[in-house]
């Protein structure tokens, strides 16, 4: 007998069989050929399914690589972007000597120009929506990060080229609210793009790494710029960071927006299809979202928190520079021994405490800083010297801690809230969080700046400091009254495990797997 599997076109012959009682030759020979069809039928059958599987397994590859290849890109452009925002640090820390010792502005001046400069960062929630609904060039997030990186580099470079613009008052915090005005709308697409990675990819935390990028920048901000200020004008310093915008700007304007895995095209309602309604909608939106409760008690708490503590940053750093005559490398090494601490507590919380339940951590960390105001209290009454410590080694330990505590409480806050974004709306809110914790920011400057004046700290007389700094320690501790707004665990932590396998990847590990040239089926055929 031939075998079943030849060819068709090989002519077949069959060797006359000995036919049971009853059978003729005519119906065994069309019986042997039923069968050899149905053989040839389900080979072809099974072919085509090898070759379905095969095609899908490639497809399922090439998406895969596709996904690896726009995550990288991603993470080059927030990492960059991330860093180069916590860089940040290296012309403000040479814009406020040179306004302390080259201008002579007074401690409670220097305050108000320092916060005062911020304005721009309380209008995020109107740059968020923008980002949301107005399309350039088809994209929403990767243009207005080349924007606010643009106006940046235009702002430092006009300070660093023109000696000018930085010797009268007025030019200079021109410049300079143009330089937070770009922050702003750069700061605005980083966080939502961000927010909206980690949904689309259900990856919880994203948060806390983008803060890790910002915090070695603010490392290497700071230790460069505390070194350089003893050797070069601080003009040197802004053009370096014009340098760092310009690889920025270069880097952002060679990402497309498929890169980060964002769709160009987004559907319009007929009855929304002008730019003046969707921007409309898109606060209607915003506004409704942000009165549930779930987003407006905790948002309600971490704003009152910063808001309620009067700042005497201005009057602390002129203390340290003017009194006890500091130089700028010890300055800039306590904010690099600060954001050291800053990222360890990162690294320490997104491994350990990310679990824990949110509310006692947030009432350990509110505690931590209050108490940790007094160490400003310490060194000016000179306690320290007392206990045989330094002033340039207290100012190197301790003088940081309030201020990392103060940028640490703010993370597991981000973290929450983003993780409640609904899809579309991720610009709007975490841009929305983010002004209110400006302007939270800019309330609290403003009140240390009347608490100064009231309490008459200037430049040659800095006897009520301590009690300002008291003051200031005893704030802290107000917002402990209303603790019950912050929730006790974030959710989505509880619901990790159960994405870990989901409904496409296990149909995908059902249909197969692909080993070189070789295709797996793990799906049962069924048996007739």
């Amino acid at each position: 007998m031939n075998n079943s599997l030849l060819s068709i076109s090989t002519p077949v012959k069959f060797l006359k069989p000995s036919v049971p009682y009853g059978i003729s030759l005519n119906t065994t020979i069309n019986k042997k050929q039923k069968r050899q069809s149905k053989t040839l039928v389900v080979k072809s059958k099974s072919n085509t399914r090898s070759t379905t599987i095969l095609t899908s397994s490639v497809s399922v590859v090439k998406r895969r690589n596709n996904n690896g290849r726009d995550k990288g890109q991603t993470v080059l452009l927030c990492a960059l972007g991330y860093w180069v925002q916590g860089s940040r640090c290296l012309p403000w820390l040479a814009l406020n000597f040179h306004m302390a010792h080259c201008l002579n502005l007074n401690p409670s001046t220097l305050q108000l120009v320092q916060y005062t400069a911020t304005l721009p960062m309380v209008a995020k929630p109107l740059y968020g929506v923008l980002s949301d609904v107005v399309y350039i060039g088809g994209a929403r997030r990767v243009p207005y990060i080349s924007i606010g990186v643009l106006l940046q580099g235009l702002a430092w470079g006009s300070l660093a080229i023109f000696p000018g613009a930085r010797e009268a008052l007025p030019s200079l915090m021109a410049f300079v609210l143009l330089s937070n005005l770009g922050a702003s709308i750069a700061e605005v697409a980083k966080d939502a793009l961000v927010a909206e990675h980690g949904l689309r990819y259900q990856v919880n935390g994203l948060q806390s790494y983008a803060l890790m990028a910002s915090a070695v920048g603010g490392i290497l901000g700071n230790l460069l710029g505390g070194y350089c200020l003893l050797k070069t004008p601080p003009g040197i310093l802004f053009l370096a960071f014009t340098a760092l915008l310009t690889l920025q700007l270069t880097v952002s304007l060679s990402s497309k927006e498929e890169s980060v895995s964002l769709p160009r095209i987004r559907e319009v309602s007929p009855e929304t299809s002008s730019v003046l309604g969707i921007v409309k909608k898109q606060f209607l939106d915003l506004v409704g979202l942000v009165h549930v409760d779930e987003i407006s008690q905790p948002l309600t708490w971490i704003v009152a928190s910063i808001a309620m503590v009067p700042l005497l940053s201005g009057s602390v750093f002129c203390y340290q520079t003017q009194v006890l005559n500091l130089d700028p490398s010890v300055i800039g090494m306590s904010k690099v021994i600060g954001q050291l601490m800053l990222l360890c507590l990162i690294v320490v919380y997104d491994r350990y405490w990310k679990t824990l339940p949110m509310r006692p951590l947030i009432h350990i960390v509110q505690l931590l800083y209050a108490f940790s105001i007094l160490f400003d209290y310490v060194l000016v009454k000179q306690i320290n010297l007392a206990f045989g410590i330094s002033n340039k080694a207290f100012v190197l330990c301790f003088s940081s801690v309030a201020e990392t505590l103060a940028q640490f409480k703010i993370l597991p806050f981000s973290v929450l809230l983003a993780n409640m974004c609904p899809g579309g709306c991720e610009g709007s809110v975490t841009s929305f969080i983010a002004s209110t914790m400006c302007l939270s920011s800019v309330v609290s400057g403003f009140a240390g700046f009347g608490m100064a004046n009231m309490i008459g700290i200037t430049s040659k007389d800095y006897t009520n400091l301590p009690g300002g700094i008291l003051i200031q320690s005893l704030a802290a501790l107000v917002p402990l009254w209303f603790i019950h707004y912050v929730p006790m665990s974030e959710p989505g932590f509880e619901k990790e495990g159960k994405r870990a396998m989901s409904k496409k990847s296990r149909r995908n590990r059902r249909v197969g797997r692909v080993i070189g040239q070789e295709v797996f089926a793990y799906r049962r055929e069924r048996e007739t």
